[in-house]
């Protein structure tokens, strides 16, 4: 075969494997984790930014998962650890389910005919500290192509600050911060969206937005329709079953607690100003409402771990090491590992005294 062919041919290889590279058979009830972990060799222009959009990772990811390689220079034939296996977040297996904590959305579609159930996940960026994203269910109420962007005032007064001042509407284009997609959510203010800044997809930068890969923001636009269920959790802690294993993902707490919101989908707004992005618009927090998930960040992981191990084991009795679950701990690189196991009777497990 022409060796131009043959070059051909592996870039329509290479491209399905990217293009397919985030969705994931759904596993049955009772099974919980999706991919696995894989190994990448650098090439001599690759920083870990490329890899990690390269296969659908986002900043933080790739940087815990390899805490000794550079990220501007990793060198040429450098081995890189892709951590795209997942525990599934203990949230309903429909709609798009977001854990802030693990800076990572998920996307249960609807089967079609005999097709079989998927989930689809991909890397985004959250809120910072100063304009966190708020946890709670709403839902997608608009979807706009090509949106303009409203700064709100506050931004405004931020960008003026410091000596990069903004207009009131940014129009579509290379300067806009949502890129070329925006989905809108119920919760005032808060958008799905693409971006002009892909190297920080994966990091705690946004005005309380979530962010994504403009590829991904593309791919998944045109397959989410208006009304479609969306949960924002805070899970930095996830255990579920892989076989007769237990398994914990484990993802550094965030350092402040982000805001709740209500738990049903707030009612549609008028779609005039469905433009309107990154305008985190405060969500007040009611202590009589806080859940463990919005609280993350106030409790230790190991609490955190026992509050996730009674749910997994709520239909199955399982044990669990805790030398393993402290060691996971201390790491938090966010690949998941064995840490337990089922066990026949919940009465012997010291787990359960």
């Amino acid at each position: 075969m022409h060796n131009t062919c043959k070059y051909f041919l592996l870039l329509i290889a290479f491209a399905t494997t990217v293009a397919n590279a985030a969705t994931y058979e759904l596993p049955p009830e009772g099974s919980d984790v999706v991919g696995a972990i894989s190994i990448v060799t650098t090439g001599f222009h690759d920083t870990l930014i490329d890899i990690a959009r390269r296969h659908d990772v986002g900043y933080q990811d790739i940087v815990r998962a390899n805490p000794e390689v550079n990220v501007w220079v990793p060198g040429e034939g450098t081995e890189v650890v892709l951590p795209t296996r997942y525990v599934l977040p203990a949230a309903p297996r429909r709609g798009i389910v977001l854990n802030i904590a693990e800076y990572r959305l998920y996307y249960y579609p609807e089967p079609q005919g005999d097709e079989p159930a998927v989930v689809m996940t991909y890397p985004i960026s959250i809120g910072r500290m100063d304009w966190e994203t708020p946890i709670g269910t709403t839902k997608v109420i608009s979807k706009v192509v090509n949106p303009s962007w409203y700064p709100p005032q506050s931004v405004r007064d931020e960008r003026a600050a410091e000596g990069r001042p903004l207009g009131r509407i940014v129009p579509p284009g290379p300067d806009n911060p949502l890129g070329e997609r925006a989905m809108r959510l119920a919760l005032p203010g808060y958008l799905i969206h693409g971006t002009n800044r892909p190297a920080g997809v994966g990091m705690r930068v946004t005005h309380g937005c979530l962010r994504m890969f403009p590829e991904d923001i593309r791919y998944l636009f045109d397959r989410i329709a208006v009304n479609t269920r969306v949960r924002i959790i805070n899970e930095p802690m996830k255990i579920g079953w892989h076989g007769d294993a237990l398994v914990l993902e484990a993802h550094p707490l965030l350092a402040s607690a982000p805001g709740k919101t209500t738990d049903e989908p707030l009612p549609d707004e008028p779609l005039a100003d469905a433009t309107k992005p990154d305008d985190a618009v405060a969500v007040p927090e009611n202590p009589a409402e806080e859940t463990g998930e919005n609280a993350a960040a106030e409790k230790n992981p190991l609490t955190l771990v026992t509050e996730r191990f009674v749910v997994a084991t709520a239909e199955r009795a399982g044990e669990l090491d805790w030398s393993l679950v402290e060691v996971a701990i201390s790491r938090s690189d966010g690949m998941p590992v064995a840490v337990g196991a089922g066990i026949k009777n919940a009465a012997t497990s010291a787990a359960f005294e």
